[in-house]
């Protein structure tokens, strides 16, 4: 792999006010103010672990994830932000996005997040509607949701993602698309809507709320697409829409699998040394993680690396590079995972003839039927 792999960083911060219902992400509650300083410098000592895999590249994006990142300060955010360009190069225009609740939503807060670099906003919203908030556990209401999307941009903030979900317990389509038409009334450039699912190891997977039946949110899906056609907002991805280019950097750099470094807890990472590429996972309690890194350490990030097996790097590429509307280039195959595209010649020709994949000499995409069917084409690679 001679071509230099693109490089973003993952930020981890694992404290919520009150874990939802719905959630597997790795959070905590019992957040306090007073954990600040300890969980910065465990971060950048954590970074230092990492620094190796850099390999002469600048990052060109980096994320706050959570959790809820708007959890803490401004003051917080910016030493985390200041340490980090201390320790690698940014790309002049790197996308820094930064998670947040509604309900830790503050002005001065935005303000400061946008003065220590943080130039694009993810909001949490679910719904705007008061019942589907109440039934998925959230701890704001919708004219916090409002107000929060208000204060992004007076805040100076003028790239802005929404988060939605559908498929909600006795949500309707009309409900639905009033939730699409609230957010794009405040001319947002990206949103990702997704459908809600149970999963494992959380409080709907003990006592699951009954949802709508897929063939009745299907149908949804087309009436989304055409309305937010109205909006110049266009899907790129399974669950990501936008205009043209305000596509997420960060998350494009995932499916088209580029390379991350990840700090925090539960964070995890993927680097490319030589022709192997690898996984990184940091352990995911707060309290063991800042036991670890509490202290500045001897370099020892390469033994935290787990090899991804040879045969599974194809699988994983196409899973995520098929996610993407219009696919990845073909030269990205050998690229990024160090496999000729005879690897996958056959599997293509296959798929190509039940016309599940489109025949470009250019582009690894699937065509409509197989972006409908995604999981299935995905599958014939592994």
């Amino acid at each position: 792999m001679k071509q230099k792999i693109p490089l973003a960083l993952y930020i981890h911060i694992p404290w919520c006010e009150r874990k939802c219902p719905y959630c597997d992400f790795n959070s905590h509650e019992n957040y306090s103010p007073d954990i600040e300083p300890l969980y910065v410098s465990a971060l950048l000592n954590d970074l230092d672990q990492q620094l190796e895999f850099v390999d002469g590249r600048q990052v060109s994006s980096i994320f706050f994830g959570g959790g809820t990142p708007s959890l803490f300060s401004g003051p917080a955010i910016d030493q985390i932000l200041s340490g980090v360009r201390s320790k690698v190069l940014l790309t002049d225009d790197c996308e820094i996005t930064l998670e947040s609740n509604p309900g830790s939503a503050e002005a001065a807060k935005y303000r400061s997040y946008r003065e220590a670099g943080v130039n694009r906003l993810s909001i949490g919203v679910q719904s705007f509607a008061e019942d589907k908030l109440r039934a998925l556990g959230r701890i704001h209401t919708g004219d916090e949701a409002r107000a929060a999307i208000d204060m992004a941009f007076s805040s100076g903030f003028s790239r802005l993602n929404v988060d939605l979900m559908y498929g909600l317990e006795g949500q309707t389509q009309v409900e639905a698309i009033s939730d699409i038409k609230t957010a794009m009334s405040y001319g947002i450039s990206h949103l990702s809507w997704y459908q809600l699912t149970i999963e494992r190891n959380t409080a709907f997977w003990s006592a699951p709320p009954t949802l709508p039946e897929t063939d009745i949110i299907e149908p949804w899906q087309s009436k989304v697409s055409r309305l937010l056609g109205e909006f110049g907002i266009y899907q790129y991805e399974v669950s990501a829409w936008s205009k043209k280019g305000e596509e997420s950097r960060h998350n494009l750099n995932y499916w088209l699998f580029g390379d991350y470094l990840a700090i925090g807890a539960g964070a995890h990472g993927k680097v490319t040394i030589g022709d192997s590429v690898y996984r990184l996972q940091r352990t995911r309690h707060p309290s063991h993680y800042l036991e670890e890194f509490e202290e500045a350490q001897a370099n020892t990030g390469i033994k935290a690396l787990k090899a991804i097996p040879d045969d599974d790097r194809v699988g994983e590429f196409m899973m995520n590079a098929l996610r993407l509307r219009n696919g990845a280039p073909r030269d990205y195959l050998q690229a990024r995972t160090g496999k000729k595209f005879g690897a996958i010649k056959k599997t293509l020709e296959s798929l190509s003839a039940r016309g599940l994949i489109s025949d470009d000499p250019e582009r690894l995409v699937t065509t409509e039927l197989g972006y409908r069917h995604l999981d299935s084409v995905i599958e014939a690679f592994f």
